[in-house]
């Protein structure tokens, strides 16, 4: 049961990482799931971009790319969600949030697919954000 915070290619230093990884855990719990092994890489644009051509096949920047090694059947979440620190500043800007809370939506979008979300269609990925504004108002009341 680890939640780990790690840097590739950027200087990233993740505010309140004991009550993240708190939240975590919680957001975890209430979608039926238990935390395994969970790591969160903050990187550059380019990085991400590298590994969206390479293991995706994609050849467009993203925000976040989540490595699933989870256990649907012990409700286990567990991976690797890479984080582009750039296009999630660009997306607050576009969005009209902060980089901060942009990055926490970031973050637990990551751990929602972990715990079985998808947002490939217009349905999914209004579920997909629902959910992360139901947790990111449980963060709210941690801060």
């Amino acid at each position: 049961m680890a939640i780990g915070f790690h840097t590739n290619d950027c200087e990233y230093i993740l505010r309140n990482r004991i009550k993240i990884r708190t939240w975590l855990r919680n957001c975890a719990a209430t979608e039926g799931f238990r935390i395994g092994e969970l790591n969160y890489i903050f990187c550059s644009a380019r990085r991400l971009l590298e590994m969206n051509r390479q293991f995706l096949g994609h050849d467009y920047y993203t925000d976040v790319i989540t490595f699933d090694y989870s256990d649907p059947e012990q409700k286990r979440a567990s991976g690797d969600v890479f984080i582009d620190i750039e296009t999630v500043a660009d997306n607050a800007a576009r969005f009209g949030a902060t980089p901060e809370r942009e990055m926490q939506r970031v973050i637990v979008h990551g751990l929602l697919h972990l715990c079985g979300y998808p947002d490939k269609t217009p349905e999914t990925e209004r579920i997909m954000h629902e959910r992360e504004d139901f947790h990111l108002a449980q963060l709210d009341k941690l801060l």
